[in-house]
C-alpha cells in the first residue's frame, strides 16, 4: 500500500515555472516519481524539463514491468539518453533554445527494489524514522570542491558558485545518469528541486513530512514555508508513502 502526490511551485521571484514533475505507474503497479529542474533563455527550462518527464513517464507507463533490479537500471540508463537526445535535437533546429537544458531526479519502486538516478543538482531522499536520508549526489562545482576538500559543508552552503552544475540533461549529446541501489524498507520516498532544498533544510522538511496530515497538506506547507524564507526559485516536490501493509 503506498499514498502519494506532488506540487510545483513558481515560488515569490521567478515569473513563470521550469521545473516539471510527475508520478505514475505501469500495468504491474511498478511506480516512477521524477522532477526536473529546467534551464534556459526563451522559456527554453520549462520546455526542456517537460520533454524529459513527458518521454519519461511515457515509457514507463507503456511497458506490463521494468524487470528485474539489472533490466530496471539499463531501462532508466536508457530512457533518460533518450530524452536527453531529444532535448539536444530540440536546440539544434531552435538556435533560440541554445544552453536549455534539465536537471533530473528519479526514482523507480517495485515490490522488490528501490532505484535512484539523478543529474545535476535536483535531489531524492527516503524518509525513516522521521529523518531524511540523502540518496543522490549533487553535479555541481561545488560539491565536487567539497569532495576534494578545497571547501568545506559549511562555506559550500552560501558559496556564489553554489548553482554552476556540472553535469545536465541536453547540455551535450551524450549523459551520464548516477544511479542507487536503496533499500526498500523505508517510510517515505521524496525528490525536489532546488528551489525547495535551498530554502528549508532536511530536519524542518522531515518534521513537515512525517505529520499526520494528507500528503497533499504536507506538500502545501513545504511550499508556504519555501516562500515564506524567500522563493528565489521554482519549488517542486512530490512524496511517496508506504503504508502499514506494505
Amino acid at each position: 500500500m503506498m499514498d502519494y502526490g506532488y506540487l510545483t511551485d513558481p515560488g515569490k521571484v521567478r515569473d513563470h515555472n521550469e521545473d516539471s514533475v510527475i508520478v505514475t505507474k505501469n500495468i504491474s503497479n511498478e511506480c516512477l516519481l521524477a522532477v526536473a529542474d529546467g534551464m534556459g533563455g526563451h522559456r527554453g527550462g520549462e520546455i526542456a524539463s517537460s520533454i524529459a518527464i513527458s518521454h519519461i513517464g511515457k515509457r514507463f507507463s507503456e511497458i506490463s514491468s521494468i524487470g528485474n533490479k539489472e533490466d530496471a537500471i539499463n531501462w532508466i540508463k536508457d530512457v533518460v539518453s533518450e530524452a536527453n537526445v531529444q532535448i539536444y535535437k530540440y536546440t539544434s533546429e531552435n538556435p533560440e533554445s541554445t544552453g536549455m537544458g534539465t536537471t533530473l531526479v528519479m526514482a523507480v519502486l517495485t515490490r522488490d527494489f528501490l532505484l535512484f538516478g539523478n543529474i545535476g543538482d535536483s535531489s531524492g531522499y527516503v524518509l525513516k524514522n522521521e529523518k531524511l536520508h540523502k540518496i543522490t549526489s549533487d553535479h555541481t562545482l561545488v560539491n565536487l570542491l567539497v569532495k576534494s576538500g578545497e571547501l568545506t559543508e559549511e562555506e559550500a552552503k552560501d558559496h556564489p558558485r553554489k548553482n554552476v552544475l556540472m553535469r545536465a540533461l541536453g547540455a551535450t549529446t551524450k549523459v551520464e545518469m548516477d544511479v542507487f541501489d536503496v533499500e526498500t524498507d523505508v517510510d517515505g520516498i521524496m525528490l525536489c528541486s532546488d528551489g525547495l532544498t535551498n530554502m528549508l533544510d532536511d530536519e524542518q522538511i522531515a518534521k513537515v513530512l512525517s505529520e499526520k496530515s494528507s500528503i497533499d497538506e504536507r506538500l502545501n506547507k513545504l511550499i508556504v514555508k519555501s516562500n515564506n524564507r524567500g522563493g528565489t526559485d521554482n519549488i517542486s516536490v512530490t512524496f511517496l508513502e508506504m503504508k502499514e501493509g506494505e
